[in-house]
Formats: C-alpha cells, sequence, structure tokens
C-alpha cells in the first residue's frame, strides 16, 4: 500500500524556516519523481518543486519559491524534505507531496507564517 506522510509544518514568523520531511512507503521512491505541490485557503494547487530520480536532471522550482526553497530527497531513508528558508506570509499553504510513478498524494501539512 502506496502511504506518503508529511510532516514539519507549523506556524513561523516571517523570515522563519522550516524543513518539510514527506516519507513513502509502499513503492520503489528512488525511482519516482517526487514533487511538493501547496495549496492556500480558497485557492487552487501549485506545483512548488520537484526532484527526478535522475540525480544529473536538477531540480525544478517554481519562481516564487526558487533562491529561498531546497528540495532535497533521501533514497536510502524513503525521505523527501524541502528546506524553505526566508519565509513571507504568502508562503501560508498547506504542502503536500506527491509521487509521479504512483500518482499518489500525502495528507499534507499546514505551514503558517505570520507575526
Amino acid at each position: 500500500q502506496v502511504q506518503l506522510v508529511e510532516s514539519g509544518g507549523g506556524l513561523v514568523q516571517p523570515g522563519g524556516s522550516l524543513r518539510l520531511s514527506c516519507s513513502a512507503s509502499g513503492f520503489t521512491f528512488s525511482n519516482s519523481r517526487m514533487s511538493w505541490y501547496r495549496q492556500a485557503l480558497g485557492k487552487g494547487r501549485d506545483l512548488v518543486a520537484t526532484i527526478y530520480s535522475e540525480d544529473t536532471h536538477p531540480p525544478y522550482y517554481d519562481d516564487p519559491v526558487r533562491g529561498r526553497f531546497t528540495i532535497s530527497r533521501d533514497n536510502a531513508k524513503n525521505i523527501m524534505y524541502l528546506q524553505m528558508n526566508n519565509l513571507s506570509p504568502e508562503d501560508t499553504a498547506v504542502y503536500y507531496c506527491y509521487a509521479a510513478s504512483v500518482r499518489s498524494w500525502g495528507q499534507g501539512t499546514q505551514v503558517t507564517v505570520s507575526s
């Protein structure tokens, strides 16, 4: 059974940092393109960043997060990460991980940026 479990969300002040984790099981994690999406209240779900199964393919970042967020993966632990720095209120959303090879979503983790 495929499972994706996000963690690491919470409340942070503007300018702060958080690291999200996505723990995967039930499929061959190392072979899957993995992504982070986010959905703000009342808006659609947007792609944030993607990391590929091949090291030769550089990660993708959406423009609003490029230079502030870093996506990474640990294939030995079946975990994907999203390091988020210099957070702003506009980053407030539920963050979801997505596994392309099995077309599966996690349940999401809330990130709130507020003073």
